[in-house]
């Protein structure tokens, strides 16, 4: 079945799997666009969705959606529930890739126990929360007390839905956050964050008679979510980047006309590109240099990075070069910026308490913007290292501005939904779930700031590679994550 509310009617890729209802409805969603701060057509679909089944619904000025449904006979004197997801995706693709992400529908495949995008992000984050609420919302035959879904707007960017949040646009006081991506965890909490925004005012000359011009560019890293994968030791591209090209301005007067890498703030760069100049009798040094650092750099990485590409090609004569003063002040505090794990938990193991994102570096006309972001389970942690990045740039005379941030989730290992989750996740799998606290920010510290008492689990299926074209959502898990939302909200106590 395809459903009417602006939808194109399709050959259906995933409608075989099971959960069939959830892959149908999740099909869907991959036919709406839906940008960060471009949400009104998602929106629009799920206004439309409430209206066909009836359901009250309410919209705040931010564009947070709500729509709620009464409790199923029986179940009426249970807690209301929340179950909250976000309705923006990541936009990221391959290079080369086709693909207009303000109009063309992500194209679902299956490949190997998994469903990806071709050649661009999947959007199960968190597409696949939506859809989970949808089939919720629609049906007739589960058992759960009162429920709102909460759709919020702009999560991906800075969440500002869960930041403008009003008083009293949900009444619940349990919630289940769908946003997280590994079957059989339950997380508890989260850390805060913060964003540091750097930038370069430069002027322009025009190149050097004796020069010669290349490009060079560093791809095919695995990239990823700069919370949930950034111990993992994965290359970041401009800082591989600025390492060759440091080097071949300390030995070879390399002269600087564009660089730009990474994307998102919250994602760790997997492609890096720039423009240089060097002098004609540097030429073959040059070249020789980038392919021996290059080389030890790919077999330094050669395990976490297999694919990672390097390449040095003549090209045509740019324009204009940043000024060398600038050049020089941006390659170096490039270089010497943190990015990584700066501190694991004493208390969690595995936990990465604090850590920084090289996130993107990119030029307009008259401005070079480096944008990095930094996480921590503690206040202090998270200042500590935002300010620590600050100061690197303002050595180099940039100006920084650190954005609003976002607090961290406490734990609380006496939660009652903790408690009916794990004991669900245990009667139904067999196994017991981990508890955890995760490094990512989630809305749940935000929305617990909201609405003081609100308790929160966050859980969902199995999703690697968010944040980049290499995002797979596993197939098996999604039954599990729709079996245990389902046991959940049958087991929540009475009010």
């Amino acid at each position: 079945m395809c459903l009417e509310y602006n939808i194109k009617p399709m050959n259906r890729i995933l409608g075989h799997l099971q959960p069939q209802r959830i892959w149908e409805l999740f099909e869907d969603i991959c036919q709406v666009p839906r940008p960060s701060k471009k949400e009104g057509r998602i929106l629009d679909f799920l206004i439309d969705f409430a209206k066909r089944l009836e359901l009250e619904y309410d919209q705040d000025k931010s564009g947070n959606l709500v729509i709620r449904k009464s409790a199923s006979p029986g179940f009426e004197n249970h807690a209301q529930v929340v179950l909250q997801s976000h309705v923006d995706m990541v936009c990221e693709k391959n290079e080369g890739v086709k693909h207009d992400f303000d109009k063309d529908p992500i194209q679902p495949l299956i490949e190997n126990g998994w469903v990806k995008g071709k050649g661009t992000t999947l959007g199960a984050d968190d597409g696949i929360g939506m859809a989970v609420q949808l089939a919720i919302l629609e049906a007739k035959d589960i058992e759960h007390g009162p429920i709102e879904c909460l759709f919020t707007v702009d999560e991906e960017t800075g969440l500002t839905g869960a930041f403008n949040l009003e008083e009293g646009f949900v009444k619940g006081r349990i919630l289940l956050n769908l946003d997280s991506e590994d079957d059989g965890e339950l997380f508890i909490g989260c850390a805060g964050g913060i964003d540091t925004l750097i930038t370069f005012g430069y002027d322009t000359v025009s190149p050097e008679a004796d020069h010669e011009a290349f490009q060079v560019s560093v791809t095919g890293l695995a990239g990823g979510h700069s919370g949930d994968d950034i111990h993992k030791g994965r290359g970041n591209a401009i800082k591989i980047l600025t390492r060759l090209l440091w080097n071949a301005e300390r030995m070879y007067e390399l002269r600087l006309a564009e660089i730009k890498g990474g994307n998102l703030h919250n994602a760790i760069a997997r492609e890096a590109f720039s423009s240089v100049t060097i002098p004609k009798r540097h030429k073959k040094a040059f070249v020789e240099l980038l392919e021996m650092l290059g080389g030890k750099i790919k077999h330094a990485m050669k395990k976490n990075e297999p694919g990672l590409r390097i390449d040095v090609k003549e090209s045509v004569m740019p324009e204009t070069l940043i000024d060398y003063d600038i050049q020089k002040k941006l390659l170096n505090s490039l270089y010497a910026c943190p990015h990584g794990v700066m501190a694991w938990s004493p208390d969690i193991p595995n936990l990465v308490e604090t850590s920084t994102n090289l996130a993107s570096v990119k030029m307009t006309g008259s401005d070079i913007i480096v944008v990095t972001s930094q996480r921590s389970s503690l206040e202090t942690g998270k200042r500590d290292i935002a300010d620590m990045v600050a100061s690197v740039f303002h050595l180099a005379g940039a100006r920084v501005k650190h954005g609003d941030g976002y607090p961290g989730w406490e734990p609380d290992m006496d939660s009652t939904i903790l408690s009916v989750t794990r004991k669900s996740y245990n009667k139904l799998f067999g196994e017991e779930p981990k508890v955890l606290v995760i490094h990512a920010g989630l809305e749940c510290g935000i929305i617990g700031e909201k609405y003081p008492g609100m308790d929160m689990i966050s859980y969902g299926p199995t999703i690697k590679g968010a944040h980049s074209p290499d995002e797979r959502l596993e197939i098996d898990t999604v039954a599990k994550f729709w079996d245990l939302t389902l046991d959940v909200l049958k087991n929540v106590p009475e009010a």
